[in-house]
């Protein structure tokens, strides 16, 4: 009897493949950038060395002061948190009229121990204040809210009230 010869026949070995697609995996999980969003998107202003020092008048100002149980006080006064931005809404809209360097300059001054939360809430208050005034401004002058005017009505009502906010080193406040 003839033995038939057999002829392997050809095949591509896969053992390995399992080892290469866990390399690829590994590979990709290191080399993989994850962006991820962490504190409060601010520009800080670049250090200065010789500061000139200028005095603002106490009219000019709305002093925020945040302790580290979250109480508010705004210029000496003790408010809630939520009470912000009606609170500060008049004092914005009594300076539209004024020139630039007269207009409201909010500052907020927290303790090291205040919560986080506490001062982006009172931040947040701050900011919604001004948007509402320039929302109400734009309203009055031209008939539409300011996100749906041109760039120059826009830079018009940016003019007349300009969000300014100082934000002050920490410290301890009583």
């Amino acid at each position: 009897m003839i033995k038939k010869k057999k002829t392997p026949e050809a095949t591509i070995p896969t053992s390995s493949m399992a080892d290469i697609a866990f390399l690829l995996l590994i590979f990709f999980l290191v080399a993989t950038v994850i962006d991820v969003d962490s504190g409060i998107g601010m520009t800080l202003p670049e250090f200065v060395e010789d500061v000139e020092t200028v005095e603002v008048p106490k009219d000019r100002m709305a002093a925020i002061l945040i302790n580290e149980t979250g109480d508010v006080l705004l210029d000496g006064q003790s408010i809630s948190l939520f009470q912000i931005t009606n609170t500060l809404k008049p004092r914005i809209q009594s300076k539209i009229d004024l020139p630039k360097n007269k207009k409201l300059i909010v500052s907020i001054k927290t303790d090291r121990k205040t919560v986080y939360n506490a001062y982006i809430s009172a931040l947040d208050q701050v900011k919604e204040a001004f948007f509402e005034v320039r929302d109400e401004y734009s309203n009055s002058k031209y008939g539409k809210k300011f996100n749906d005017l041109d760039e120059a009505g826009q830079n018009e009502v940016k003019e007349a009230v300009p969000i300014i906010i100082s934000i002050a080193e920490p410290e301890k406040v009583k």
